[in-house]
């Protein structure tokens, strides 16, 4: 693995000035706290609006080339001092929409040699290193935003949300839906009763969008000369450099991502989890066609689709719940109530609530909620809000949090890393297709399957472990 620094020379990391006091904008715990000195009236510095330098937060992205590259125009409006990733080619757009910062493509020298200057850190590599290089920053006590999904395992997403809150920093998932006021919206007509309980819900998804489902190529191929991919591979097991990896169709692979339920469970499973307080399931079942892989090497790729059913107990107020995964072009059957030209979700997918009082329907990302049939809607009157709208994005509230140190987003690590298992448990479940698996969220395992409980975690490669 290099472990050479990767800044240009014309981006030498940051100096300290004389006095010892590095130029950064220091962040102690939660909350901003800045030599006064730096501080400075805003009608000194600019005119109205104007954000002073002192204001604004330190941040490093890693793996910036994908998603991470919107992630962070979301958050332009801050000081993005450093990026990370390990395909500077892939990368090169983003490195040049901000000149000023320092680009590397291993995190750790990043870290090492701009910890001083880093205050917060958006991390969207693949699934796979989500956590390893989450839990480092969170060592170094810098803020967190991770794109989702949180982890690539249940024990990786016990582990993370538990140091988060041990470190006390700011955190959030990047499951933008969940910042979405119509999203919020949702939340609360469930809660107010408008369908009344809720026994069933529906998910479902286009994806996969990228091929699955295939085994694994042996053909050989050249490997790009801006690519390091050691550090791709990361705690994977080391394997040959292919496209079918890298860029974005990873996801498919079961090395490095964790497939359609994975990547659009954060969204999909975000409102009812919310909605309905769901918890840990008790079971988890799964149908799907057959994995990618050979009989020397089974189930590598995920399969094409998949349907998922999660049971959850009774709770509260509430009676057992049944929720309902679909991927692949899956969709649950059309309510009668419907007519034809009423969209069911979207393009994408959506979120179906059955209660004994009638049903609701709503997008992908929490949008456009509707009672069902939309005659109900004529008329209609929100409940009054009870959930706070965030007046900004997803990434800005984030941002906005980590500055004033007063609340977490609406995401954070408390709320997202639960979530994530009850996703990652699913997936778990479509390696044993037709079982139903009961799960015993105290003590971390399967009570019936014990040979489901290895891929709770998994093996690290050498030099990328989480200590």
């Amino acid at each position: 693995m290099s472990t050479e620094p990767q800044a240009s020379p014309e981006k030498e990391p940051l100096k300290e000035t004389s006095n010892g006091i590095s130029r950064r904008t220091f962040v102690k715990g939660a909350g901003l706290a800045v030599a006064s000195f730096y501080f400075f009236p805003r009608h000194v510095l600019g005119g109205p609006g104007f954000v002073a330098p002192s204001d604004k937060l330190n941040i490093a992205g890693i793996g910036v080339g994908g998603r991470g590259a919107s992630v962070l125009r979301n958050m332009a409006t801050q000081n993005i001092v450093a990026l990370c990733d390990v395909d500077f080619g892939f990368a090169a757009k983003t490195f040049a929409e901000y000149p000023n910062a320092k680009t590397f493509k291993d995190y750790r020298v990043m870290l090492d040699k701009m910890g001083r200057d880093i205050d917060a850190v958006m991390i969207a590599t693949p699934d796979h290193s989500h956590a390893i290089i989450a839990l480092e920053a969170l060592r170094r006590k810098k803020h967190l935003y991770v794109e989702k999904p949180l982890t690539y395992t249940v024990e990786e997403a016990r582990l993370l949300t538990a140091a988060a809150k041990k470190a006390r920093m700011i955190t959030q998932m990047g499951n933008q839906g969940h910042s979405n006021p119509e999203g919020m919206q949702a939340v609360e007509m469930i809660r107010n009763g408008d369908i009344g309980q809720v026994s069933t819900v529906h998910a479902w998804t286009n994806r996969p969008i990228w091929p699955q489902g295939m085994p694994r190529t042996t053909q050989t191929f050249g490997m790009p000369p801006t690519l390091d991919w050691d550090l791709f591979i990361g705690p994977a097991p080391l394997r040959p450099y292919n496209p079918a990896y890298h860029p974005f169709k990873w996801r498919g692979w079961a090395d490095y991502g964790v497939g359609a339920l994975g990547d659009m469970g954060a969204h999909l499973l975000d409102h009812p989890n919310w909605a309905l307080e769901l918890g840990a399931p008790v079971s988890v079942q799964a149908s799907c066609t057959p994995w990618g892989g050979t009989k020397e090497e089974p189930m590598v790729s995920y399969p094409l689709a998949s349907q998922v059913t999660f049971e959850f107990a009774a709770k509260g107020n509430r009676g057992p719940v049944q929720l309902i995964w679909s991927d692949g072009g899956i969709a649950p059957a059309r309510p009668e109530e419907m007519t034809d030209e009423e969209p069911l979700g979207d393009r994408g997918g959506g979120v179906l609530y059955l209660g004994d009082k009638g049903k609701l329907v709503h997008n992908t990302y929490g949008a456009k909620p509707r009672l069902i049939p939309v005659s109900r809607m004529q008329g209609y009157a929100p409940p009054t809000p009870t959930i706070p709208r965030i007046e900004t994005t997803h990434e800005m509230d984030w941002v906005n949090c980590c500055k004033d140190g007063k609340r977490q987003p609406s995401s954070s690590f408390d709320y997202s890393g639960p979530l994530t298992e009850t996703m990652l448990l699913g997936v778990i479940a479509t390696r044993f297709p037709g079982k139903k698996l009961l799960w015993d969220a105290a003590a971390m395992k399967f009570t019936n399957l014990p040979e489901a409980n290895q891929y709770l975690g998994r093996q690290y490669r050498v030099g990328f472990g989480l200590s």
